[in-house]
């Protein structure tokens, strides 16, 4: 990596500029130049054509072709877009994903610190073919820039040799005859299918992005009280870890944007084991932040010690208000009755029978309810998972914790639960009604006409789950067909799939081609089995799921916290024994004399 540069510099710019026709789209080229404040690419009234000759001022070629196909994919790192030490961790990603597929590149930087990566096609791709890849390469990585390929007639970039607006000029890092044989050779289609299946989970990610904005696009334009609250898809403090970049306004020093970064973590009740695995994953930018290995190591532990302390220390309690939990995900406090009157293994015993009592009995009941059949199961999942998690058969969970949970809208869950007692055969029954910061309580038990029955089948191996994160893109059906081959006794094939999830044998099919081009199961002869390198949280990552998870989590926090105030305004209105006393009333009472005293007391 180091030594790359030495060679490039060997390289003179004429010599580097005999690749231009090869990378360009079409023989021509435009000139570059300062309009305002920003250096542009204007199209001229005749582009010249490429000669031998380099242009004495900076030259761009042109991406597509007169017919809007593309014959090099051009990668745009660019340091605009994310911290240099981010842009260098995207390019290093890019080439173990790039040679794992077979593929060949040519690689430059320029004197500002960006990186060009052009990839030779044998077959030419259309525009909309080619702008699905790159944007799915974008997901991956911070620092690239799609924009070249999302505009057909005037997208175009900078190819070695050519003059930068800053001074030097376009440095090639791949050894000039190696440079000079992948543009001539060039890629198969073979090497190009492979990327097509390594960016499954981007492409998708991309395609649902579309259709989402497609369908916003088409609605009409909501006036500024029906905006919501949660506001975009990604949290400012997220996108300094993702990138690197910060406001110098606010932040004078990358120390105090990563500890704005640090102490959002650990607000949000991370581990400093999570914050590691951001760092080299998800959050390069954290990393970028330090400046270098040594320093992040020798950091880290005191600064994120420092962010604890700072975040979860209690805070002074405000007069005549009482403190709120800080979201949906808070752990509810109990409302009494039963809870803890069971032992610990006690309690996880009764939670493995109800589970067999799910899969053997409720499973086939619920499954023919229709539309409520997939919602009704997952709910009565995810209160097993929750019971399990807090160790009681006292659940006051609220609804928006649930949907949290399930990735649906929390009124959805609120219609779901009294169905669910209903269809629950004796399980499930509400003790109590919600009150002002308490959720409905719910007291799950085994019945008698069901205790010989879970005694009787062994308990299965493995977690039982509500709705996994990168479920929310696949869908339930998929859920459900994964949990089948997760949990199953044995490993099934697609007719037992069909008959443990009473899902259609369409819906079962489109599952499993689904999950297996994201490389979450493999077909073993006729058996389906997990694919155990593939790691479900990174995978929802790379689908942006957790972008929705985090919305949602941003809005229900402005609910409760709204909900909230309206309660503590109450606070200060209680009414004491003394307020209800009037002093000036006559409080005692002297019966009547005579006859009209000796009636009334016959009356009593």
């Amino acid at each position: 990596m180091h030594a790359l540069p030495s060679v490039g510099c060997q390289v003179t710019p004429e010599q580097s500029w005999i690749l231009a026709p090869l990378i360009a789209g079409q023989p021509t080229y435009r000139l570059g130049r300062w309009i305002g404040d920003r250096f542009q690419y204007p199209r001229p009234k005749t582009a010249p054509r490429i000669t031998t000759t380099v242009p004495t001022r900076p030259a761009a070629v042109m991406v597509h072709g007169m017919d809007g196909s593309v014959a090099t994919l051009c990668l745009d790192l660019d340091t605009s877009k994310a911290h240099k030490g981010v842009l260098d961790e995207d390019a290093a990603r890019i080439r173990e994903l790039l040679t794992g597929c077979g593929l060949r590149w040519v690689e430059d930087f320029s004197p500002s610190g960006g990186r060009h990566m052009y990839i030779p096609l044998q077959e030419r791709l259309g525009a909309a073919e080619a702008r699905d890849l790159v944007e799915a390469l974008a997901l991956t990585a911070a620092s690239l820039d799609p924009s070249p390929h999302q505009n057909v007639t005037d997208g175009c970039i900078r190819v070695p040799g050519s003059a930068h607006k800053r001074g030097g000029y376009q440095i090639l890092l791949t050894p000039l005859s190696a440079a000079y044989d992948a543009l001539r050779r060039r890629n198969p289609q073979t090497a190009v299918a492979a990327l097509w299946s390594a960016l499954a989970p981007e492409l998708s990610r991309n395609r649902e992005q579309k259709a989402r904005q497609s369908k916003v696009a088409n609605l009409p334009r909501p006036t500024a009280a029906q905006l919501p609250l949660a506001g975009g898809s990604e949290s400012p403090l997220r996108r300094i870890a993702r990138t690197g970049l910060y406001d110098t306004a606010r932040y004078k020093s990358p120390s105090e944007a990563r500890m704005a970064v640090l102490n959002h973590f650990s607000a949000c009740r991370w581990t400093l084991d999570q914050v590691r695995a951001g760092i080299t994953g998800q959050f390069p930018g954290l990393a970028a932040l330090y400046g270098s290995d040594a320093k992040q190591g020798r950091l880290l532990e005191t600064e994120w010690a420092n962010a604890v302390a700072w975040t979860q220390k209690d805070a002074p309690p405000s007069a005549g208000r009482r403190n709120a939990f800080i979201n949906d995900t808070s752990r509810p406090v109990p409302t009494g009755g039963a809870a803890g009157s069971a032992s610990k293994a006690g309690m996880h015993q009764l939670v493995n029978d109800l589970e067999n009592i799910l899969y053997a009995v409720l499973d086939h009941r619920m499954m023919n309810l229709g539309r409520e059949s997939l919602g009704l199961r997952f709910l009565f999942r995810s209160l097993l998972g929750y019971m399990r998690a807090k160790e009681t058969d006292l659940l006051d969970v609220g609804c928006r914790t649930l949907a949290t949970a399930l990735g649906k809208h929390h009124a959805t869950i609120a219609r779901l639960l009294p169905r669910l007692v209903e269809v629950s055969d004796g399980i499930i029954t509400k003790v109590a009604d919600a009150r002002r910061r308490s959720a409905d309580v719910y007291l799950i038990q085994l019945p008698a006409h069901h205790q010989q029955l879970a005694r009787e089948l062994s308990w299965r191996k493995g977690k039982i789950y509500g709705i996994r994160n990168v479920f929310r893109a696949l869908g339930a059906p998929a859920a459900l067909v994964y949990e089948a081959i997760e949990r199953g006794r044995r490993s099934p094939t697609s007719a037992d799939i069909i008959r443990a999830t009473g899902i259609s044998r369409s819906a079962v099919e489109n599952a499993l081609a689904e999950m297996s081009a994201l490389r979450m199961i493999h077909r073993d002869g006729r058996q389906w089995r997990l694919t155990a390198t593939t790691n479900l949280g990174q995978l929802a990552v790379r689908l942006g799921v957790m972008d929705d998870v985090q919305a949602q989590i941003r809005l229900y926090r402005h609910q409760r916290a709204a909900w909230h105030a309206y309660l503590d305004r109450f606070l200060d209105q209680a009414i004491t024994e003394t307020a209800m006393y009037d002093t000036e009333r006559e409080d005692h009472w002297l019966p009547p004399d005579g006859d009209a005293a000796r009636y009334v007391w016959e009356v009593a």
